[in-house]
């Protein structure tokens, strides 16, 4: 009966929806449910992916915003007793209401581009509750969280997912893999919460503002891109060269920048000298 609701990909959602068996066969090899574990899809489109979780007998938690998609998704699944369906758009997505640091989630999904670096920092907000993350994203933002300290790809986003998570660059999907087939590859990611942070910053929200800053221009010098946050000396005291541009840096350099600026706004509030 599945034909009854026959779903065109929406340009609005970003939808391409995984059609080819090889590649799904291969994603839910890399996630390898298990039966006592809850996973979250997001976004499932027409259950590519879903079907296969829900045979592992894994309990499957399905996030949907496109509301065309709801029946389709209800009529496959609905019956089935470990599949839950929750209508609503993932970036305003309490996952705290389905995992716990006891029972951890398990996060899956195909992610719109125009959507999948704020989604993705909304999850590392959950990251305490996460066990792991699989998606499949543009090969680009997957190669910009997996890059390294000194080239063009190392930014925001991959200090900022590397200061939660490790980060498994998995495989390569071709355009053909989906339809409408998109005109980029794309790529499947583990994102893998530490357990403990081996790099931990005294204030996070900090080290984000002071990232972003960083790479507002990201062809200046440390010197001129954080000077409304630091001065060059304040730089120097952390053993980083204030010449140097953002890329150079490390995650570790970053969160000793952040910390030192956490240092000085704490003595700046109390009125004491550093």
């Amino acid at each position: 009966m599945a034909e009854l609701y026959q779903h065109r990909a929406r340009k609005r959602f970003g939808q391409n929806f995984l059609h080819d068996a090889g590649v799904i066969h291969r994603i839910l090899r890399a996630i390898s449910a298990k039966d006592s574990e809850r996973l979250v899809e997001i976004g499932p489109g027409q259950g590519a992916i879903t079907e296969g979780l829900i045979d592992t007998g894994a309990q499957v938690d399905v996030v949907e915003l496109d509301q065309d998609l709801i029946p389709l998704l209800k009529l496959r699944f609905g019956l089935k007793p470990n599949f839950a369906l929750h209508s609503g758009d993932a970036l305003k997505f309490d996952f705290a209401s389905l995992g716990s640091p006891e029972q951890p989630l398990r996060v899956v999904g195909n992610l719109p581009y125009n959507i999948s670096t704020p989604l993705i920092f909304h999850l590392l907000s959950f990251s305490g509750i996460i066990r792991d993350m699989h998606f499949m994203l543009q090969k680009e933002v997957v190669e910009r969280m997996a890059a390294s300290p000194g080239g063009g790809d190392w930014g925001r986003l991959s200090i900022m997912v590397q200061y939660y998570c490790r980060v498994d660059y998995l495989f390569t999907v071709g355009p053909g893999a989906f339809n409408p087939a998109p005109k980029v590859d794309s790529a499947i990611v583990r994102l893998t919460p530490h357990t403990e942070l081996p790099h931990p910053a005294k204030d996070a929200a900090l080290l984000e503002t002071l990232v972003r800053e960083a790479f507002n221009q990201r062809r200046k010098t440390l010197r001129n891109t954080l000077k409304s946050l630091l001065s060059a000396d304040d730089i120097a005291a952390c053993d980083i060269d204030p010449g140097l541009r953002p890329e150079q840096l490390s995650l570790a350099n970053f969160v000793a920048l952040a910390n030192r600026l956490h240092t000085l706004q704490n003595a700046a509030g109390s009125g004491e000298p550093e």
